[in-house]
């Protein structure tokens, strides 16, 4: 009986083995060390995106910001995604294997030096090289599958041919005039979320379910760690140059209450048993765009809204205070949608939601009357009252 790559020792890793799609049914299937490194790579590219959008709210330039900040994001987590689903189904975990891998973190690297020319001149000339320096790996990979593992031969050469062919268009839209290029961005989009439709249509990889479910839940903890990251920073800033006011004090409250919420709500578990299908596994991975990219624009507002308490922000009280609770809104309202197709019907209220992110943006709008830290704190206290209400039903049920 063959080893999994997780059981086999460091020494005894071979230089090359068999590229054959791996049992969906293992157990104990867990991250590999590798791919733990390869979103630590993550860690770069996410914190410049949310820095960037979080200097420009902060400079009140929130619609090119925001509409940066969604180009560039897509960039970084559709790279990641490809990367997990393919490990999935296919990781060999060996030599050739983690070499391409290391061309996939060096072109991460690249994409993220070249994220705040992106955000703040729309030159993403730094950002699309990187892209494609982690997409040809990713070709290579599903080259290596088509040749070694037979009856998965056609579903992988579409994924090869997909993303090829999309990633040529990519360097081609550099050379676009604008606003061509931002309608072309807009088709891409759609072009590489359509290929892994067509690449599944016949055939579907041997992903799977817990594996899956953990390794998005790992990258949450990432972009979690992004916000407890810049929020500090910006804290510490702000009691270097005013000292500690109460206004910071609640808004630390505040913050900390919002990210712990937002843990808790995301790690209630129970997702990867409703990823029976593709169809549903495509509905919620992509769907988790929404919930990555709200989580580290929580950190961006969290670090307008220490700049506004300190009057450094050039922008309303209530603008800052939104900056915080658009995020947790979206991030509630959008993983309670995706909870519809992989927990058991009944499980959830959405009117309790709705309710939820009424209030969290009520509480941010009235930031310029009760203040910025009493705003937060306020949203903190209301995504806890959400939390235990959802609790309390569930233990009864």
């Amino acid at each position: 009986m063959s080893e999994s790559p997780e059981t086999v020792p460091a020494f005894r890793v071979p230089w090359r083995r068999s590229m054959v799609a791996r049992d969906p049914g293992q157990s104990h299937r867990a991250s590999t060390p590798l791919e733990l490194l390869f979103d630590l790579c993550f860690v770069v590219a996410i914190s410049q995106a949310a820095a960037q959008l979080a200097h420009g709210v902060e400079a009140d330039h929130i619609g090119s910001a925001l509409l940066g900040y969604a180009m560039v994001f897509f960039a970084i987590w559709w790279a990641w995604m490809n990367f997990t689903w393919f490990a999935s189904a296919y990781d060999t975990d060996d030599v050739p294997y983690r070499l391409l891998t290391l061309v996939q973190m060096a072109g991460v690297l690249v994409l993220a030096a070249g994220v705040p020319a992106a955000l703040t001149e729309y030159d993403f000339t730094v950002a699309t090289i990187g892209y494609a320096i982690m997409r040809v790996p990713m070709v290579l990979q599903w080259l290596r599958a088509a040749r070694e593992h037979p009856a998965g031969r056609a579903c992988a050469l579409r994924y090869a041919g997909g993303i090829a062919v999309v990633q040529v268009l990519w360097l081609v839209r550099l050379a676009l005039p604008h606003p061509l290029d931002y309608i072309a961005f807009g088709v891409l989009v759609l072009a590489e979320i359509a290929v892994p439709v067509f690449a599944e249509s016949r055939g579907a990889t041997t992903w799977h379910p817990e594996h899956i479910a953990e390794r998005y839940g790992l990258l949450t903890l990432i972009v979690l760690g992004e916000c407890v990251l810049g929020t500090t920073i910006a804290f510490q800033s702000g009691i270097t140059e005013a000292g500690l006011s109460i206004d910071l004090i609640m808004l630390a409250i505040g913050g900390l209450l919002l990210i712990f919420g937002l843990w808790w709500t995301y790690f209630l578990g129970g997702d990867d048993a409703g990823l029976v299908s593709m169809r549903v596994a495509l509905t919620w991975g992509y769907g988790h765009y929404l919930v990555f990219a709200a989580i580290a624009a929580l950190g961006a507002g969290l670090e307008v809204a220490v700049l506004a308490s300190e009057h450094q922000a050039h922008l309303p009280l209530a603008v800052a205070g939104l900056a915080v609770a658009v995020p947790v809104a979206v991030f509630m309202i959008v993983i309670s949608q995706l909870r519809q197709f992989t927990w058991p019907a009944g499980s959830l209220s959405h009117g309790l939601v709705t309710a939820m992110a009424v209030l969290v943006l009520g509480c941010g709008a009235l930031a310029e009357v009760i203040g910025i830290g009493s705003a937060v704190l306020a949203m903190g206290v209301v995504l806890g009252a959400l939390l235990a209400v959802y609790l309390r039903r569930a233990a009864r049920r």
